[in-house]
């Protein structure tokens, strides 16, 4: 099964304030592993990138000056997210951003149903902790140093080994330690189902055994 980690970079927090996407981006997951295919664009918002925006991911109005604008995209990324689930941290934000650059384009906007929210994967797995993606990252061990800002494709590079921890599908670890936990392999042990089939000698096998035991006897003790 394909799926889509996604993120997006903004001007601003809030769609009805007219703020725009600056970055997209996304990568692959073809059963739970990343595959070569990544989409990634930066696009010129045609606005102003607010000084909150700025501080978190540090893309400059005049960087974006001379990128793509969304219309010039739309079809590529529409392509690319076709018919596959999508990953989404805080799904309510970038789908909303999402959906108003489609809008804007006149193209047809995402199905909310079409996407998983890590976010509540993560309040209904660890309720009442905190569950930013950082902080997630720190849960599971998973190395966040190159975060400094919030850039799309390191978010999504994140986000996808926090999504298989949420579904519990870390890859395990090889345990070299001459340690043993003797009490987890007795209640391994204990769980182990054996289906062999047990077949029982005949009379004959019974007889011909019972004298070979005699002659054994006789030659050790005589």
């Amino acid at each position: 099964m394909k799926e889509i980690i996604l993120d997006t970079e903004t001007t601003g927090l809030s769609v009805k304030d007219g703020h725009r996407i600056v970055e997209i981006g996304c990568i692959e997951l073809d059963n739970l592993v990343p595959t070569k295919n990544i989409f990634h664009c930066y696009l010129n918002p045609e606005r102003k990138v607010s000084e909150k925006a700025f501080e978190v991911h540090g893309y400059s109005d005049q960087f974006l000056s001379n990128k793509k604008k969304f219309f010039e995209i739309a079809d590529d990324f529409l392509n690319f997210i076709k018919d596959k689930k999508i990953i989404i941290h805080n799904a309510e934000f970038d789908i909303s951003h999402l959906n108003n650059e489609l809008s804007i384009a006149g193209k047809p906007e995402i199905n909310k149903e079409h996407t998983v929210d890590t976010l509540d994967l993560a309040r209904n797995k660890f309720p009442g902790s905190s569950i930013s993606l950082d902080a997630l990252c720190k849960r599971f061990r998973i190395d966040n140093s190159k975060r400094e800002k919030h850039t799309a494709l390191i978010d999504c590079e994140l986000l996808a080994k926090v999504y298989i921890n949420l579904l519990d599908q870390k890859e395990p670890k090889l345990n070299f330690s001459n340690s043993v936990d003797i009490n987890s392999v007795e209640t391994q042990n204990k769980n182990i189902t054996y289906s062999k089939k047990i077949v029982y000698p005949t009379s004959e096998e019974l007889e011909q055994h019972r004298e070979f035991l005699k002659r054994d006897l006789k030659k050790n003790f005589y």
